[in-house]
């Protein structure tokens, strides 16, 4: 058991104030390796569901989340994992679950998702120290790795193919290359389209650039390249244009002035901020935006068709807002974006990271775990599935589900769930 009192630092220093939730109780949950527990009436084992079945459950324990380095102790003592991605192999398309905690990345072999194999760990970078915020993102079979008040962590590079020959696992990992010129960071996103890391968050080293948009060239994965930096004033907290988190894409929506064009949208904690990016010497800011009640704007994701970009706000439901809330944006014109609806959950849960799907938003809501909602309506989202990995619990505290990964091609969803460990969810076949 974990009594959690998580007051927020590091990712949210920047609020220059203390969020500190109500003493709330974490149960441990054991393993679950040993077959399909089904969602029926309501339930999959001692979890509330709706429409996804549970593969498998594995705890911190199980998967190399040990002891923590210097700089966290107390309800950390143990360790958290934090973000995931996913890998696919493209020679043997065995599926992989890349799980960052607080000392390192661990690799899960989901050959049989059902009873999943932790194959090996990365340990974060030598002389850095252990942190409850890492990121993680994949391109061209290298998956790249940031972490958030980690000191000389800088941005790991790892060759995923190495994988495939681990032998007698669990195997602790070297990386395949380390770029140094952002010390720590918050954030990574990528651009597979057009083979560029954007790293957010960042603190520390000339060029950093103040937290905004760092560009790395990642298209020689083993050598990533300094490419250019963006930060808008007039958005983010102290006016420094921080970048919580971003997507970027080659847009194909609606607005013929840009499309084609490499768009950035940015959670810059007050404001959405559109940037196009396609010259990497002279970004250009395109809107930067606000919405009602506005508290510390977290992350988002776009439609597959680049109409609508769908925002979380971290600390909304501690500020006011009494249901967890998804502001939904119409960005037909990214030169003017316009809240089109304010979709207002049940649950009163505070939202984390989402993802888009084809017609399904995928949100991990700490927790009320995560929560699967129809868009096929997109300015209107509807919850139609949910796997609440956080039994027993639905206040506005920051602590259970932390991010999912929903694009396995076997329908497997990932999800972390900080003090507990990862989860293993699919469709039910009703």
């Amino acid at each position: 058991m974990i009594i959690a009192r998580w007051c927020v630092v590091g990712a949210l220093l920047v609020l220059s104030a203390c969020v500190e939730p109500s003493a709330v109780e974490v149960e441990d949950a054991p393993s679950v390796t040993d077959g399909v527990v089904p969602c029926e009436y309501g339930r999959a084992g001692q979890y509330a569901c709706r429409g996804l079945d549970l593969l498998a459950f594995l705890p911190l324990e199980e998967m190399g989340v040990g002891e923590l380095g210097p700089g966290l102790t107390g309800l950390y003592s143990a360790g958290v994992v934090n973000d995931l991605w996913g890998w696919t192999d493209p020679a043997t398309g065995t599926e992989w679950a890349l799980v960052a905690h607080a000392t390192g990345t661990s690799f899960i072999d989901l050959s049989d998702p059902g009873n999943p194999l932790y194959a090996g760990i990365l340990p974060m970078t030598e002389g850095s120290r252990a942190s409850i915020w890492r990121d993680i993102k994949v391109y061209r079979n290298h998956a790249f790795i940031v972490a958030d008040a980690a000191w000389s962590h800088g941005m790991q590079v790892f060759d995923l193919t190495r994988l495939r020959d681990a032998r007698d696992p669990p195997v602790t990992f070297r990386e395949t290359a380390r770029y140094d010129q952002v010390p720590s960071a918050h954030n990574i996103a990528i651009n597979e389209a057009s083979g560029f890391a954007y790293i957010v968050g960042a603190n520390g080293g000339e060029s950093a650039c103040l937290a905004g948009l760092h560009m790395v060239d990642i298209r020689n994965p083993s050598n990533p390249m300094y490419a250019g930096c963006f930060t808008d004033p007039a958005t983010g907290r102290l006016v420094r244009g921080y970048t919580h988190d971003v997507q970027c894409v080659i847009y194909r929506g609606p607005d013929a002035e840009h499309r084609g064009r490499e768009i950035c949208f940015g959670a810059n904690e007050t404001h959405l901020s559109i940037v196009d990016v396609t010259d990497k010497n002279r970004p250009m800011s395109l809107a930067a935006a606000t919405y009602p009640f506005a508290a510390y704007t977290h992350q988002g994701w776009l439609d597959e068709d680049h109409e609508y970009f769908y925002l979380n706000d971290e600390a909304d439901e501690n500020s006011g807002v009494r249901r967890t809330r998804t502001v939904v944006w119409d960005v037909a014109e990214l030169d003017d974006p316009v809240v089109v609806n304010e979709y207002r959950a049940q649950t009163t849960s505070t939202d984390h990271n989402l993802y888009v799907r084809d017609d399904y938003m995928y949100q991990s809501n700490y927790t009320s775990g995560l929560r699967v909602l129809d868009i096929s309506n997109r300015a209107y989202p509807r919850e139609v599935l949910y796997f609440d990995t956080e039994p027993n619990l639905s206040t506005p505290d920051y602590l259970g589900a932390w991010s999912n990964y929903p694009y396995f091609e076997s329908g497997v969803i990932a999800v972390t769930s900080m003090q507990q460990g990862v989860f293993f969810l699919k469709r039910s076949p009703k």
